[in-house]
């Protein structure tokens, strides 16, 4: 909601709304001094975009719900994937604020353009998410590692980010295996040079041959139940 985002960037008082209890100071304050990024700036309400381009202008805001006027010198980076340029012909965005934040502009190319950045992109999230959950998993598998280096990626880095949580999830191993990432990457035959079934048939096999046939050692090899194994193994024609 748009006050919700407002009250987040600039703050609020106490009594602003229901549950403003007390003060509560907003980015551009805590920032102050320093920087502060505004990610998808294209997606901000026009109604809210005066006020950061007076933020910008003048290092002054007020807190919702104040008349007082708060001082802050903060350097703004602003990120989007938004055609800005398009939305300011369209009267989607504001132009002052457009020219305001153009001072230096920096073009990302999308992830598919830039494929040798995926394994660090991996290793990061991978490394972020074992600290925030303690799971410990160590790295991923170069089978899995190639489906990711085959895909597209249409939704850029924040959809690799989804995949590896996905994954993340999935794993109770401690490599990311083809089998852990979402099916939509791998459906199409895109990796490994042949379809799902067959990267998934190359995979059994593998695991079974590193658990000398035993089911269970290599149900928990591809960190699937051993019943799931039998079915894949059955519809294989493998049993």
């Amino acid at each position: 909601p748009e006050t919700l985002l407002e009250s987040e960037l600039f703050g609020y008082v106490r009594g602003a709304f229901t549950d403003a209890k007390k003060d509560k100071p907003g980015k551009l304050k805590l920032a102050s001094g320093g920087t502060l990024l505004l990610d998808e700036i294209g997606d901000m309400p026009l109604s809210l975009q005066p006020k950061v381009l007076r933020a910008i202008e003048y290092k002054e805001y007020e807190p919702l719900g104040s008349t007082r006027v708060e001082k802050a010198d903060v350097r703004i980076i602003a990120a989007t994937n938004r055609d800005l340029e398009r939305m300011v012909r369209e009267g989607k965005f504001r132009e002052d604020l457009f020219w305001r934040l153009n001072v230096f502009k920096i073009e990302l190319p999308p992830l598919r353009e830039r494929r040798e950045d995926i394994p660090l992109l991996v290793e990061h999230f991978i490394d972020k998410l074992n600290r925030k959950t303690q799971k410990g998993i160590k790295g991923i598998s170069e089978e899995a590692m190639k489906i990711l280096l085959d895909y597209h990626w249409p939704g850029n880095i924040r959809e690799l980010q989804n995949a590896i949580e996905h994954a993340f999830v999935l794993c109770k191993d401690r490599l990311i295996r083809p089998q852990h990432l979402p099916g939509y990457l791998v459906e199409k035959g895109e990796a490994l040079g042949g379809s799902l079934r067959d990267i998934e048939e190359k995979l059994i096999r593998k695991a079974l041959d590193e658990a000398g046939g035993n089911l269970t050692r290599a149900s928990r090899i591809l960190g699937i139940h051993r019943t799931t194994l039998w079915r894949k193994l059955r519809k294989m024609g493998l049993r």
